[in-house]
């Protein structure tokens, strides 16, 4: 079942089973042993943001005082990011709609008290494509409004195993993060000790960069 939140922005509540669950939280886990998490810093400020994140596949988006961007590799150990998780990849596969496949995973570690203020998703070349979330751990208020900041906004609720299709004309809409509940996953949280704080929550984005040849 899907929910249209509005014209391209569709939600899948429970998309990933209990099963498919437990699969994507091992392979973060892996994700995370090659390429330990790091913590963004703010363009030109350096001020660090209130999540972790890791990368998976050809491409990571890291956040420095350089400014926004992807690269091919890790920002501290300089290594190039693990292959995309073939879970998240078969989602992307079952409802992206669009012809190739991702380039980066973006993998956000929240803890309990964090949030991401309104923003878009537009570091990427390619608009066509859409951006796929994936929710792992504790619930959170997902806020999205218009493609002005100042746009009317509404909220829904993101539960373990929904997926978030953003693409068409919400490709780039302001949304974000406003409140983690800290109602414990155990079945993420049992996966990735040490990586996911209690009452914490993890989230994929998954994102085609470039534009393929041909499409």
């Amino acid at each position: 079942m899907s929910v249209a939140l509005r014209p391209g922005l569709i939600h899948y509540p429970g998309f990933l089973d209990g099963e498919a669950r437990s699969r994507l939280a091992g392979e973060v886990a892996d994700i995370l042993a090659e390429a330990p998490p790091f913590t963004p810093r703010m363009p030109r400020t350096g001020k660090p943001f209130s999540v972790r994140m890791g990368n998976a596949g050809p491409l990571g988006w890291v956040s420095d005082e350089r400014g926004y961007r992807y690269q091919p590799h890790h920002p501290e150990t300089g290594q190039p990011w693990p292959p995309l998780p073939a879970t998240a990849l078969a989602v992307w596969e079952a409802i992206a709609a669009y012809p190739a496949p991702p380039e980066a995973c973006l993998v956000n570690l929240y803890g309990p008290g964090t949030r991401m203020g309104l923003h878009q998703d537009r570091d990427e070349d390619e608009f066509d494509a859409p951006v796929l979330s994936l929710s792992l751990g504790a619930p959170a208020l997902f806020r999205y409004g218009g493609l002005a900041r100042s746009d009317p906004t509404r909220s829904v609720r993101l539960m373990p195993g929904d997926a978030l299709v953003i693409g068409g004309p919400s490709r780039l809409v302001f949304h974000g993060i406003d409140r983690i509940y800290a109602e414990p996953d155990l079945l993420a949280e049992d996966l990735l000790p040490g990586l996911l704080p209690p009452g914490g929550r993890i989230n994929l984005t998954l994102r085609r960069v470039s534009r393929p040849q041909g499409v």
